[in-house]
């Protein structure tokens, strides 16, 4: 079974909200919620996946030492298993923007069950609810 490296990140605003992202249509589990990030690519660290599809997905930019790890998924899917390192993230530079046509949304962490999520993420709720 293949396993694929994915990194996360829990963007909170000041008023202490999770960004998600909802996917679009044309890819897998489209009109889920997530968490913002993608795929770790050869010589990255997850880290720098992270900074760079923030860039890519959301128009901002953060560095390596606003990145806390908080917590990590590991999900069995049918076609490959999946690794998910997740930070969390107070501070960045420039305004949050759907940059790839994505729907975005500001939710408070009590909130996120009311969200369909993959299953990768629904174990993360608890954590973020603890830790914020």
């Amino acid at each position: 079974m293949k396993s694929v490296l994915v990194s996360a990140v829990a963007l909170i605003d000041a008023d202490g909200r999770v960004l998600l992202a909802q996917r679009p249509e044309g890819k897998s589990m489209a009109g889920m919620w997530e968490f913002p990030g993608g795929k770790v690519e050869v010589g990255e660290t997850p880290e720098a996946a992270l900074i760079r599809e923030l860039q890519e997905e959301l128009g901002i930019e953060t560095w390596d030492s606003c990145l806390a790890p908080l917590t990590f998924a590991s999900h069995q899917y049918d076609s490959f298993h999946l690794l998910m390192p997740v930070f969390a993230c107070r501070r960045w530079k420039g305004i949050v923007r759907p940059m790839e046509g994505q729907t975005l949304a500001w939710v408070h962490a009590r909130d996120l069950r009311n969200y369909t999520m993959p299953p990768a993420d629904i174990p993360l709720i608890p954590a973020l609810q603890m830790w914020l």
